[in-house]
């Protein structure tokens, strides 16, 4: 496992030491990235269960220019397989998770989808790029504008963001297709879970906030039964909001 683990920090590197200082080669940067994330799947199938990431997923991670929603001088490292800072206490995902997390959601063109933390706005971009309805909460004001002033000049209009607190869903949009929880919580938030459809799914790294959790996938079922899998080690800090029920 060290040993694959230094495969993809040597892969990823060779995105550094290829563009130049001054003007990045962003769509190189960014096939650079897919070919990690295909080798970071490969090497953790053992544990998560898959081979690949759905192709549409990689089609729409090749296309959302990552750079555009990161800080300026964070833009050159935007296609590296490491989180990015957003603001204080978050970041933006790690590729390679945001694969992952978009993968087991299983959206379909015309779904409507709900995020957590919109921070940056990077996920929901995704998303709409598969053709959801993105309905996206964040707890920062500041945050939330700016999010939805990006998403807006980068031409993603199926993307809504409000400001609030996301345990509690934004249930006049409901119900959902699936759900992303992108901060750990210890358990599926019951808002969220009353806000899914039946046949519809949630991803989440459930676990405390101060330590590891673990990326899992939760599906109800026709009748309302939840089932849950646990898919792979992560480590998120906490959803952010007020007391919870």
């Amino acid at each position: 496992m060290r040993i694959c683990a230094l495969l993809v920090l040597l892969l990823s590197l060779q995105v550094s030491s290829a563009r130049g200082e001054d003007s990045p080669d962003f769509d190189a940067a960014r096939l650079q990235m897919l070919r990690v994330i295909r080798l970071e799947t490969l090497i953790t199938s053992d544990v998560t269960g898959i081979q690949a990431i759905d192709a549409r997923v990689l089609a729409a991670m090749n296309k959302v220019p990552r750079h555009e929603f990161v800080a300026p001088p964070l833009a050159p490292y935007a296609y590296e397989d490491t989180p990015l800072p957003v603001d204080v206490d978050q970041n933006v995902a790690q590729p390679f998770i945001a694969a992952l997390m978009t993968h087991f959601l299983q959206v379909k063109p015309g779904d409507i989808v709900f995020e957590t933390e919109t921070d940056c706005g990077y996920e929901a971009a995704l998303l709409a790029e598969l053709g959801a309805h993105v309905y996206s909460m964040e707890i920062s004001g500041q945050l939330a504008d700016a999010a939805a002033a990006r998403l807006n000049r980068l031409g993603y209009r199926d993307v809504a963001v409000r400001t609030g607190d996301g345990y509690y869903g934004w249930a006049e949009h409901g119900p959902y297709d699936a759900i992303l929880v992108k901060e750990a919580v210890d358990g599926p938030p019951e808002p969220l879970l009353a806000q899914l459809k039946p046949g519809g799914r949630m991803v989440a790294p459930i676990g405390p906030g101060s330590s590891e959790q673990v990326l899992t996938v939760i599906e109800k079922d026709a009748a309302g039964g939840v089932h849950r899998r646990s898919v792979l080690p992560v480590r998120f800090t906490p959803l952010q909001g007020g007391e919870r029920i």
